[in-house]
């Protein structure tokens, strides 16, 4: 076995080891010389490292490595950890050997300005900026207020699958695929009729994981693959559903106002307006944000759903994030309770975000009436068979009960202010971007049949066409690619 590699510590760890000698590694971020004196901005992923270099003070061999570094050349460096208020962590680190371990010869992305479309060709590599960085902790921090919010609510997290043969939503919106002998399986849009079922076993549940929409927008609010998490709540009306709401929001804004204003701050991000997030939300039901949009210039009539633009410029008489309740049934999904004091609208709620990021929530009290759920699934034209389980936890003993789902990624944008929320997660799913992705090869079974893991891609790739321009006229590249690993098959038989 190779030798394990000598001790070093983190950029992080650094600030209590003033007068200590120390090895640490990581990546070029800037150099510059002034003479005889070298200063090196090295990143680690905890944090980031001015390094001096005296020429006089380390071998020849570090002070002709140093006159070589590049943007992005991954180090080890060791020295005396030097205290230094001006520096980031309070501390710098004074050069006493540095060695090359990874060069880095024509990095892409330099300090100068590159377009959008650039940057997320080269996201792989994009990720290492501050900027990312900053998006990146601010998320982190984001999903661990979720799980602590819920852990200390004693809530139980239920795994849901992503392979599902029911729906929640319109199907024209889902990704399918076929599977095996069983017909057509889709990817979930969320985990919401499971955890209804979890709900009679555990109380308050809630799920957490990735959701797809086969939709067609190219807005900046949406993306095909994203996060969201969605509690359910036993014995919850929609006021109390509402209440739920609040409280969550309030806990993650607060969280990260008080773990990553550095992050905040390295997106210039004003805080103000996350400031004001407090209770109580104001609440308007629907009848009334539609008189208001109308007396505020819109073009909204009762009975549609509200729209980007409409969401925005109501969201913009707030300070702090508004819900909306009690929306029409026939925009709304199918398991939604019906309003029994107005028989036209169910009892659902949306929380929209201030500052134009648009709805980060949708919740609902759900249907719990056998016969009205299974005439809301007749009139929607859904399978009965598909939905027969979802029935029974209706037959079997039903009960009031209410959540909602969260946004993981809108909600992401809206407290870093970027402008888009494709920024929100690493490696963005869109219309028009699938790119970088992990190929999956072609196996041959035990009996010589070959097993494609992949609809799209095979081996090897030096035949086929570039990987990126997968996600362009999918169709007549899906044909192609098809014949070309036909072809391939025939070659190794």
């Amino acid at each position: 076995m190779p030798d394990p590699m000598p001790p070093f510590h983190r950029i992080e760890d650094l600030p209590p080891l003033a007068g200590q000698s120390v090895t640490t590694r990581g990546w070029v971020m800037t150099t510059r010389s002034s003479g005889k004196i070298g200063f090196v901005t090295l990143r680690d992923g905890t944090g980031y490292l001015q390094v001096v270099l005296s020429k006089k003070d380390v071998p020849e061999a570090a002070w002709d490595a140093f006159g070589r570094l590049t943007q992005e050349t991954s180090l080890e460096v060791s020295g005396m950890v030097r205290a230094d208020a001006r520096a980031p962590g309070g501390v710098e680190l004074t050069a006493s050997d540095v060695k090359v371990i990874g060069p880095s010869v024509d990095f892409p992305i330099t300090p100068k300005e590159h377009g959008t479309a650039f940057l997320f060709e080269h996201r792989h590599l994009w990720l290492r900026s501050r900027r990312q960085v900053a998006i990146a902790r601010v998320r982190d921090e984001v999903v661990q207020a979720i799980r602590d919010f819920f852990y200390e609510r004693h809530f139980v997290l239920v795994d849901t699958p992503i392979l599902t043969g029911a729906i929640g939503e319109a199907a024209g919106h889902l990704f399918a695929t076929e599977y095996f002998d069983l017909g057509t399986a889709y990817l979930a849009q969320t985990g919401q009729l499971y955890v209804e079922a979890a709900a009679a076993a555990l109380g308050k549940v809630y799920c957490f994981g990735p959701t797809f929409r086969a939709e067609k927008s190219k807005t900046r609010r949406h993306l095909t693959e994203f996060w969201m998490v969605e509690p359910e709540v036993a014995w919850n009306d929609s006021d109390a559903n509402m209440q739920l709401q609040e409280e969550f929001v309030c806990h993650i804004v607060s969280r990260c106002l008080e773990r990553r204003r550095a992050e905040l701050a390295e997106l210039e991000r004003d805080v103000k307006p996350l400031e004001a997030v407090r209770s109580p939300f104001p609440r308007i039901s629907y009848t009334d944000a539609v008189a208001k949009l109308t007396a505020l210039g819109s073009a909204i009539e009762w009975g549609r759903d509200l729209g980007g633009e409409d969401e925005t410029l109501l969201a913009k008489q707030y300070d702090r994030p508004v819900m909306v309740f009690n929306y029409p049934k026939a925009v709304k999904a199918f398991y939604m309770k019906e309003n029994p004091a107005d028989p036209r609208t169910v009892l659902n709620n949306d929380m929209l975000a201030p500052e134009g990021y648009g709805e980060i929530i949708g919740g609902s009290q759900r249907e719990d009436d056998y016969d009205k759920l299974l005439a809301r699934i007749r009139a929607e034209q859904l399978p009965e068979d598909a939905y027969s389980w979802y029935l029974d936890l209706r037959k079997y003993g039903t009960f009031v009960h209410a959540g909602f789902g969260l946004g993981v990624e809108r909600t992401v944008a809206w407290i870093c202010g970027i402008a888009h929320i494709r920024e929100a997660i690493a490696f963005p799913r869109t219309l028009y971007k699938l790119w970088p992705f992990v190929p999956q090869p072609v196996q041959v079974s035990q009996t010589g049949t070959p097993e494609i893991d992949s609809a799209l891609l095979g081996e090897p790739f030096d035949r086929l066409e570039a990987a990126r321009e997968l996600g362009v006229r999918p169709l007549q590249r899906r044909a192609r690619i098809d014949g070309q690993l036909a072809r391939q098959v025939d070659d190794r038989k």
